[in-house]
């Protein structure tokens, strides 16, 4: 028996359906990829994904030997990996996604015998891939990190700290003229880095449950560095602000060691033109450095 194979049609399902797959991974950890690299990790897949059809030897090996390669190629290529840990977190990730991908399309030929010759066409795959990707990323936007503990590494400088932080959906504090968001931390830990901050502070208005309203003195963090389950981020310019009355009064051992409380909008990529856009920008703002 012999097939007609289209290398067209395999190459651009197999990099549709990557980069269906390559986006889903991203928004579950951090974002840490650029859309370029998506596209080259995409297309990396893509060309894995032909390559059993085109060397000799067993069909089996061939298969095997491509998956393997190119699922390590899509991840190296599309994500910055920065140790063994995150890649096993992101290899977690993409599997799980291959199998409610292929899971969901499964599902779709069965339960509808009538779109079996449609549902198996090239447009078929991809539209159905399609609304199972759409279906996946509103499920994973209704739960963004929230109330998840990580690493915090709090750099200036030479200065570095590293404090346990808890991302927390109740901190929703920004700062009110570039729209930035807040992030909250003891008292000692701004005291610690006061002296490496840069020179200036921005009033922060806040207002939680039960208390009164008040005003924070809110500084600019050069760079912070977040470790959630083995992925690592660097976020550049970041406000902190002491809290007066301490992070949390909770009397358990793990609460007593998170010093900090990130705003859940920091690990959230700009949507429909960001949270909160920057209300007045000119060249001479409080964040330049051409401040006089």
């Amino acid at each position: 028996m012999q097939y007609e194979l289209y290398v067209d049609s395999l190459f651009l399902i197999n990099f549709v359906m990557n980069l269906y797959l390559l986006l889903l991974v991203n928004r579950s950890t951090l974002r840490t990829a650029t859309r370029g690299r998506l596209l080259l990790g995409a297309v990396a897949g893509g060309v894995c994904g032909m390559l059993p059809f085109l060397l000799p030897g067993p069909i089996l090996l061939k298969g095997g030997l491509t998956a393997v390669v190119g699922t390590v190629g899509m991840l190296f290529i599309s994500f910055p990996v920065k140790g063994f840990r995150m890649f096993l977190r992101l290899l977690e990730k993409l599997l799980l996604y291959s199998f409610c991908m292929g899971g969901a399309l499964l599902f779709l030929i069965r339960s509808i015998p009538q779109l079996r010759s449609f549902l198996t066409g090239i447009f078929g795959i991809l539209g159905a891939g399609g609304l199972t990707f759409l279906f996946l990323a509103h499920l994973r936007e209704r739960k963004v990190h929230e109330d998840s503990i990580c690493r915090a590494e709090l750099i200036c400088g030479d200065e570095r700290l590293q404090i346990m932080a808890l991302v927390d959906s109740g901190n929703s504090l920004i700062e009110p003229i570039s729209g930035k968001p807040v992030c909250i931390v003891t008292e000692p830990i701004l005291i610690g880095l006061r002296k490496a901050l840069p020179p200036g502070c921005r009033a922060i208005p806040y207002h939680s449950i039960g208390k009164q309203r008040g005003i924070l003195e809110g500084y600019l963090l050069p760079e912070l560095v977040l470790d959630i389950d083995g992925i690592r981020k660097s976020f550049a310019h970041v406000y902190i602000a002491a809290s007066p009355q301490g992070i949390s009064e909770s009397k358990e051992a793990e609460a007593e060691s998170i010093k900090m409380i990130v705003n859940p909008m920091l690990l959230s990529e700009q949507k429909k033109g960001g949270p909160h856009k920057r209300q007045n920008e000119r060249i001479y703002d409080t964040e330049s450095s051409f401040t006089g």
